[in-house]
C-alpha cells in the first residue's frame, strides 16, 4: 500500500502540511520584539514552543472527548504555558453540558484549591473589542468551588459531581455552553501535599472510539492554531487586556491603580498584579510590599510570561517562605547572581521578564514600591536587619525546593 491508496490520504496529508506550516509560523514569533535578542532568551522562546508542542495533541486529541474525560496537567516543571505562576499547579479536563461527571480524590494539605467550570469561549473578551486569549484559554468562568467547601471524610477522600441533577453538597452545575474544568491548587509551605484527582463520566459503559481521519484532521488544525496562538499572544495579550498589568514600557514597577479584581476574578478565586522588568547584569531591583494578611504569591516569568525554572531556582515566594523585615515590609531582590539575601529572585540570566503577584483568600490591597540600584551597592539600600543566607544555606534551600516541587508533581 502506498500514499494515495487510502480514501483519506490526501486530506490527512494536507492537514499535516498545514500543521507544519502553523509550527513554522509559531517559530517565527520567537524573534518578536517582546523577546530580547539575547542568546538565552531566543533559545528560551523555542523551548517554550517545543514544551507546548509536546502537549499540543494531548489537548487537541488524547483528552479532548468530553464523553471520555481525563485530567491533564498543562503546566509542569518542564512544560510552561504563559501566565502560570510557580507555586500553583494547573490542571484541566474537557467536559460539556450534556453529560454529568464524578471527580474522585483525596485532599492534600495545600493552602488553596479552586475547581471552576468554564463556559463558552467568545471571539472577543466580553464587553471589549479585544480578542480572546488563545485556546485552551479565553473561556468564561461560570461557577466554582473552593477546596474548603468540598466535604470529605476523615481521611480526606471525597467525590465532587459536575453537571446533572442538582445535589445538596459537592456539586457544580453546568450549562449547555460548559466546556472545561479548570483546577488550580496553590502551595505555601514546602511540606504541603497535592490533592489527587481523577474524573469519569457518569454512565460510561463502552470503550472510547478510536480517532478516525476526520477527528485526526480536526486535531491537527486545533494543535496548529494552539501553537501559533500561544506564540502570538504571549506576552502582548496580557499587556493589552489584563487589568493587573501596567504599560509594558513602564518597566520595573507595578501599576499603581490596576488590579485584576472583578466578578470573573472572584470565580477564579484571586486578585492579581503584574510587573514587566528589565535588568542589566550590573543592576538589582528591590521590590517592596507592606506585609498584609492572607495568602499571596510572587512568581517570576520569562519574556513569554511562562514561569521560570521553579524546580531548581528561587523564582517564587509565599508568606511561609519569606522573611519580613523589622519594619513590616516584604523586600524581594531581583538580580542575576546570588546577593546573599534570603528573599532573592533569580533572573536566571535573563535581561527581561515578568513578576506576577497573586492574592488569594482575602481582599487585602497590596502596596508596591520598587527601586533599581547598582548591584554592588545593593546592601546600602536594604535595612540592616535584612535576612542573609550563606552559600551552604542557599544550597539547602534549593534542595528543599527541589524535593517539594517533585512531590507536588509526583516526579
Amino acid at each position: 500500500m502506498a500514499f494515495g491508496d487510502g480514501p483519506d490520504d490526501l486530506a490527512l496529508d494536507l492537514a499535516w502540511k498545514q500543521f507544519c506550516d502553523h509550527l513554522r509560523t509559531a517559530g517565527r514569533s520567537a524573534f518578536k520584539d517582546a523577546n530580547p535578542a539575547t542568546p538565552l532568551q531566543r533559545a528560551d522562546a523555542f523551548r517554550f514552543l517545543t514544551q507546548n508542542l509536546g502537549q499540543a495533541f494531548d489537548l487537541a486529541l488524547e483528552t479532548k472527548d468530553p464523553a471520555f474525560p481525563q485530567i491533564h496537567a498543562f503546566t509542569t516543571p518542564t512544560m510552561k504555558l504563559g501566565g502560570d505562576v510557580a507555586d500553583f499547579t494547573y490542571r484541566q479536563a474537557w467536559i460539556d453540558g450534556a453529560h454529568a461527571y464524578r471527580l474522585t480524590g483525596r485532599k492534600g494539605t495545600a493552602r488553596w484549591l479552586n475547581v471552576t467550570v468554564q463556559g463558552p469561549r467568545p471571539d472577543l473578551i466580553p464587553g471589549t473589542d479585544w480578542p480572546s486569549l488563545h485556546e485552551p484559554f479565553g473561556d468564561v468562568p461560570e461557577c466554582n468551588i473552593l477546596g474548603a467547601r468540598i466535604e470529605a471524610d476523615a481521611e480526606g477522600r471525597f467525590e465532587l459531581f459536575v453537571g446533572g441533577e442538582a445535589r445538596p453538597r459537592n456539586w457544580l452545575p453546568t450549562t449547555p455552553g460548559s466546556r472545561k474544568l479548570f483546577i488550580r491548587e496553590a502551595f505555601d509551605r514546602w511540606d504541603e501535599t497535592p490533592t489527587t484527582l481523577t474524573i469519569e463520566r457518569i454512565g460510561m459503559g463502552t470503550p472510547r472510539p478510536l480517532p478516525d481521519p476526520a477527528r485526526m484532521i480536526e486535531a491537527m488544525d486545533w494543535a496548529g492554531r494552539f501553537l501559533t496562538g500561544l506564540m502570538r499572544d504571549w506576552p502582548e495579550h496580557s499587556w493589552a487586556t489584563s487589568r493587573g498589568v501596567c504599560d509594558p514600557t513602564a518597566r520595573n514597577r507595578f501599576p499603581a491603580d490596576k488590579t485584576a479584581n472583578d466578578a470573573s476574578d472572584a470565580r477564579r478565586g484571586r486578585m492579581a498584579a503584574h510587573m514587566v522588568w528589565h535588568l542589566e547584569p550590573q543592576e538589582a531591583l528591590i521590590v517592596e510590599m507592606d506585609m498584609h494578611p492572607g495568602f499571596w504569591i510572587f512568581g517570576m516569568g520569562g519574556a513569554f510570561a511562562g514561569s521560570m525554572d521553579f524546580l531548581h531556582r528561587p523564582v517564587s515566594y509565599t508568606p511561609a517562605r519569606t522573611c519580613v523585615d523589622g519594619d513590616g515590609v516584604v523586600r524581594l531582590v531581583l538580580s542575576q547572581d546570588d546577593p546573599g539575601v534570603h528573599n532573592w529572585l533569580d533572573t536566571q540570566g535573563f535581561s527581561d521578564g515578568n513578576l506576577t503577584y497573586r492574592n488569594l483568600l482575602t481582599q487585602d490591597a497590596a502596596t508596591f514600591r520598587t527601586l533599581l540600584v547598582p548591584r554592588d551597592a545593593l546592601m546600602a539600600h536594604l535595612p540592616a536587619d535584612t535576612a542573609r543566607v550563606s552559600r551552604a544555606e542557599r544550597e539547602a534551600m534549593l534542595l528543599t525546593r527541589y524535593r517539594a516541587i517533585k512531590q507536588r508533581y509526583a516526579i
